[in-house]
């Protein structure tokens, strides 16, 4: 039975081929797949996280610690949360790192100095460094650095792991080149810090992660560790910064057609923001789109149809401007899919999703 005769509402169509081939890219480089530490927030779907398996990852990481325990319940033992500890949960992350090798993220002396009482189980202690996101995460240069090394060296329940930052940064750049002169920029920056703490911790890694410099660069075997996560879905918005084409994008979000506006050049369905997210792209001609059209097949989907593209949303319902040749093939009851433009906030928010 095709896919499509058992959709009624708003539903992500994850494409397991095109899931299993961004994977394999990103594993291409890297010359040891105990490198790859894949950031699962993305899809948060166990049944996504088995095509990893299979391909011999057994680490990941993921943004919270309610995400570390619904991928610790289907056998993940190797968990890093790469959120900055929230010691209001610490009952919760006494409880995970009892079970499984958990890793977490400091940027403050206090919060460190919290864990040494609190902890009841070890945990591996990453720094977050911020190389030039500046959102969270200390820079290279700061003293508390040394602080917090000392703290975690005098627990018994506290083992340093390294450094670690998001290299965020390289979603607002302009074009290949820049990117990977942020991804080189992070490397010296997190390299350099690994040289002043190596011989006081030889175990001290530097972990790297972000999706756009991990698509484009040849190889990432610089970083100790890698953990890009958009990848393994793709969006629009990579595919603007040139981290995709659009046939990489592994995802769609198959919407009901509820009215047809031939007039207008507009079509309405079901599926808004509380299913897209309200993010956007926004090109130099003022040019916004919530995302892209596309036709449903029996195997996936087409490439976009031009000049068609979600032009507004409000809480459930979609606007598509599509020219009228091309919308007067619809009728209501009809489905059409959405390339979304952020697919980790579209995975998030949909929980009717159907693996092709």
């Amino acid at each position: 039975m095709p896919f499509t005769n058992i959709i009624d509402k708003p539903s992500l169509i994850i494409s397991k081929d095109k899931v299993a081939r961004n994977i394999d890219k990103i594993i291409s480089k890297v010359e040891n797949i105990k490198k790859f530490r894949p950031h699962f927030k993305t899809h948060q779907s166990f049944e996504t996280g088995e095509i990893f398996r299979k391909k011999g990852v057994d680490k990941i990481t993921v943004s919270s610690v309610d995400m570390a325990e619904y991928f610790s319940g289907y056998g993940w033992d190797d968990i890093t949360i790469a959120l900055l500890v929230n010691i209001r949960e610490i009952n919760k992350i006494n409880n995970l790192a009892g079970k499984i090798t958990l890793n977490l993220l400091v940027e403050s002396v206090y919060v460190t100095r919290f864990l040494e009482k609190n902890l009841q189980s070890n945990v591996n202690i990453f720094i977050k460094i911020d190389t030039g996101y500046h959102r969270t995460g200390l820079l290279p240069n700061d003293d508390k650095i040394f602080e917090i090394t000392k703290v975690i060296k005098s627990s018994n329940k506290m083992s340093f792991a390294g450094f670690l930052t998001h290299a965020g940064n390289t979603y607002k750049a302009k074009g290949r080149d820049e990117v990977l002169e942020i991804m080189d920029s992070a490397y010296n920056q997190l390299n350099g810090l690994k040289k002043r703490f190596i011989d006081e911790f030889p175990q001290t890694i530097i972990s790297y992660g972000d999706t756009p410099s991990c698509s484009m660069a040849t190889n990432c075997d610089i970083f100790d560790e890698i953990r890009p996560g958009n990848f393994v879905y793709y969006d629009i918005m990579q595919y603007h910064i040139g981290s995709c084409t659009l046939d990489d994008i592994a995802v769609a979000v198959a919407c009901p057609v509820v009215a047809l506006h031939p007039g207008k050049e507009e079509m309405v369905v079901y599926g808004g923001a509380v299913h897209l997210s309200k993010e956007s792209l926004e090109g130099d001609n003022g040019f916004k789109t919530y995302g892209y059209i596309v036709n449903l097949t029996d195997d996936g989907w087409t490439l976009p149809i031009a000049g068609a593209y979600v032009s507004n949303i409000s809480q459930e319902h979609g606007i598509i401007k599509m020219p009228e040749k091309e919308l007067l093939k619809y009728k209501p009851g009809d489905l059409l899919g959405i390339l979304p433009v952020h697919s980790c906030l579209t995975a998030n928010l949909l929980d009717n999703q159907i693996i092709i």
